[in-house]
């Protein structure tokens, strides 16, 4: 049976991603050997949108209070890169990673899977 999801983040930069998730994010972070460091995720869930265009995969990080979780991110020196917009089932917003990417983090309004 399946017991877990094992998401992965190519960047030139890793290093500094996975310092951000350790340092910044403080995730719970594993040495898989030879200096592999894997990363505990908060539990997630997954979803199938419909879509016209190719498919493709998105990332968002899930907060109970995004105007919360955004001062404490703008604290620890992260850059929002986009206004909170309300998007009717969540409020929707992105961060900065350290090698330039964007992350999505949203505050969902709707049921959601996991209990938090």
């Amino acid at each position: 049976m399946i017991n877990g999801v094992h998401a992965l983040m190519y960047s030139k930069q890793a290093d500094a991603l996975r310092a951000f998730f350790r340092d910044v994010l403080e995730w719970k972070a594993v040495d898989a050997g030879g200096g592999w460091m894997i990363c505990a995720l908060p539990p997630g869930e997954i979803a199938a949108h419909p879509h016209d265009g190719d498919t493709r995969c998105e990332l968002y990080l899930m907060c109970d209070d995004v105007n919360a979780t955004i001062a404490m991110l703008k604290a620890k020196g992260v850059e929002i890169t986009q206004p909170v917009a309300d998007r009717g089932w969540g409020l929707v917003t992105a961060l900065r990673l350290p090698d330039g990417s964007e992350l999505g983090l949203y505050e969902p309004r709707h049921a959601t899977a996991i209990s938090r």
